[in-house]
């Protein structure tokens, strides 16, 4: 294994309406405010504004908002965000709160190991909603899916379909492969 003890810890995202920013990761994500202010930018005399966000007691943030977001990118360098949910309950509240917020776009989608909903915040970053299924096909998959049937019939649909693809094995199978792999290039 290796020996540099490293782990995916927070983001950092540039914003044009943080109040937006803040009402879509407060209300429907349940992200709570840590802290907010200012701070001058490098190299000028401009202030930014940031809103620092988390769901972690044990994390300061785990998102931090930041102004100065031009109106007219023409394209977004973040691909997307993820979130993982616990478990499907949790996966279905965000469907229907999203519903509810009134978001354009709502993507339920099976990676075959992973049931996600997709989504963009009000500054048009994807995020992705997602718990692991418990296993493992060949990636990428993308898959649409009918968040609308009871957990039942979804969790042996997606269940029924993996099966059929290349790579299919339970996830712990899949993990311990990945960490002898991971331990022989160290």
């Amino acid at each position: 294994m290796s020996t540099l003890k490293l782990s995916f810890d927070h983001i950092g995202l540039f914003a044009n309406d943080l109040a937006k920013m803040e009402d879509f990761y407060t209300r429907v994500l349940e992200f709570t405010v840590t802290d907010r202010g200012q701070l001058q930018r490098q190299d000028s005399e401009e202030f930014l504004d940031l809103l620092f966000l988390s769901r972690n007691p044990d994390q300061h943030h785990q998102i931090v908002l930041v102004s100065g977001r031009p109106v007219d990118l023409s394209f977004n360098v973040v691909n997307q965000v993820s979130l993982r949910a616990a478990d499907l309950m949790t996966l279905r509240e965000l469907h229907r709160r999203i519903r509810a917020y009134g978001s354009d776009e709502i993507r339920p989608i099976s990676h075959g190991n992973a049931l996600s909903i997709y989504v963009r915040d009000p500054n048009g970053n994807k995020i992705e909603l997602f718990m692991d299924l418990p296993w493992y096909v060949s990636q990428p998959l993308r898959d649409e899916v009918d968040m609308d049937v009871s957990d039942e019939e979804l969790m042996a649909a997606l269940e029924r379909h993996a099966r059929e693809l290349p790579g299919f094995r339970m996830r712990g199978e899949w993990r311990d492969e990945m960490a002898k792999k991971m331990a022989a290039q160290s």
